[in-house]
């Protein structure tokens, strides 16, 4: 047994004493756990913002299930443990010359838990990572183990595959990888009202494209991901990584909030143009050290450049005490049942990310940018803060109740269950 009971999340914004705190060391020792208990919950990296994980019931951290279980070097494909981080993940894909398609910026999370809250990446031909899974290996809660993919038990696959953890536990993950390879970053600052217009081009243009806008300056931090054959670099870290500067503003908007406003007219001072080229899992990742509590939407991609105008028009109005810029991504459609990002094959979504400073109460931010973001058609990210119930979720969501009725098949008395899922599916647990 653990030493400790206690739970807390990245941003400590959520925590938890649960019944018992678990790390199994194999599959079986997770099916004995999952039988016995009448409530539990999974961890990984504590990476996401709302309370998907406390629970007064046991919770259960996978890490101990990681690596690479075996692959498919003609079909580009490795199953893998779902306890997997994604900085180990990286490595190990490499060196059986595989990679990743795409990767969010931070890498410290869990396979099991970037699919089952549809973690993306940036770029509009590139959907969320949990669309490039081909199939899964599950416990139930009856703990028996169940597979699925595309052709075998399809249903539950779409189901599973971004499930919030609410169907059973995954126990192991098979990507479809393509084989390794480098990616040139560039990375600068524009003002943002030059860059709105041209949002769309540029994302059709660039493999990855993405921004990061301070409402208070109107000047934004670009970065560009391209294929490339060129030998890597030794620049390890882009200039979008100055963690000192980041937590430096954020303290100076926390306690005077001039002085924190007039930092980010001093963007170019900190952030000058940089390129570096390396292997993809090299690339991706960035320094994040300076917590903060986070919000996302996607909102469709024609609406995403007004969306996020409109937001920091407001955020700048309103004199926001915040630092943390709004982040801008385009991800494309998957169809994936409670994915953010379901829809037809053009149905790009624009992902919309405001964050808060640790150590601010984030809730007054959240209040403005929410309702702008619901205006503009947007579906919450799972991992993130957000206010929306089930009966706003079911008119978001074409198979919300299809996924519902599987949920009660599959876990009938609740076990997976906690008061925020209760929520979310407009249910009791039993």
């Amino acid at each position: 047994m653990p030493q400790s009971r206690t739970w807390h999340n990245w941003s400590g914004g959520q925590h938890a004493t649960p019944s018992a705190l678990l790390h199994p060391d194999d599959e079986d020792t997770l099916r004995d756990i999952v039988r016995r208990a009448s409530n539990l919950r999974v961890t990984g990296a504590g990476h996401s913002f709302p309370p998907l994980v406390p629970t007064d019931g046991a919770i259960v951290n996978l890490d101990r299930l990681s690596g690479v279980i075996d692959h498919n070097q003609a079909q580009c494909t490795a199953r893998m443990w779902a306890g997997t981080r994604l900085y180990d993940a990286g490595p190990a894909l490499h060196a059986i010359g595989q990679g990743m398609p795409n990767l969010g910026d931070i890498d410290q999370q869990s396979l099991a838990g970037v699919l089952g809250t549809a973690t993306h990446g940036t770029g509009i031909t590139l959907p969320c990572i949990a669309a490039g899974v081909t199939g899964l290996r599950m416990i139930t809660a009856a703990g028996d183990v169940v597979e699925c993919s595309r052709e075998k038990n399809a249903d539950l696959f779409k189901a599973a595959a971004v499930s919030l953890g609410a169907l059973g536990v995954i126990t192991q993950v098979t990507l479809q990888n393509v084989a390794a390879y480098r990616l040139r970053e560039k990375v600068h600052v524009e003002v943002l009202d030059d860059l709105l217009p041209h949002i769309d081009a540029l994302a059709r243009q660039h493999l990855h494209f993405e921004l990061w806008a301070f409402p208070h300056s109107r000047m934004a931090i670009v970065k560009t991901l391209d294929a490339t054959n060129d030998p890597p670099t030794n620049a390890k870290y882009g200039a979008d990584s100055d963690d000192a500067a980041l937590w430096i503003g954020c303290e100076l908007m926390r306690l005077l909030p001039p002085a924190g406003r007039g930092m980010q007219k001093l963007l170019k001072q900190f952030i000058k143009p940089s390129e570096r080229v390396n292997w993809s899992h090299h690339i991706y990742a960035s320094k994040r050290n300076v917590r903060f509590n986070e919000m996302e939407y996607q909102v469709p991609a024609a609406q995403g450049a007004p969306c996020l105008d409109e937001i920091c028009h407001t955020f700048a109005r309103d004199k926001s005490r915040v630092f943390i810029p709004v982040e801008f991504r385009f991800v494309a459609a998957d169809d994936l049942w409670l994915s953010p990002f379901h829809g037809q094959a053009d149905d790009a979504r624009c992902a919309i990310s405001i964050h808060q400073y640790h150590k601010q109460d984030y809730r007054p931010l959240f209040a403005l940018a929410e309702p702008i973001l619901q205006r503009h058609d947007g579906r919450p990210h799972w991992g993130k803060l957000h206010a929306l119930k089930a009966d706003r979720l079911r008119a978001l969501y074409p198979h919300f109740d299809d996924f519902l009725a599987l949920r009660r098949k599959l876990d009938p008395h609740g076990k997976f269950l906690n008061r925020h899922l209760c929520d979310l599916f407009g249910v009791t647990a039993a």
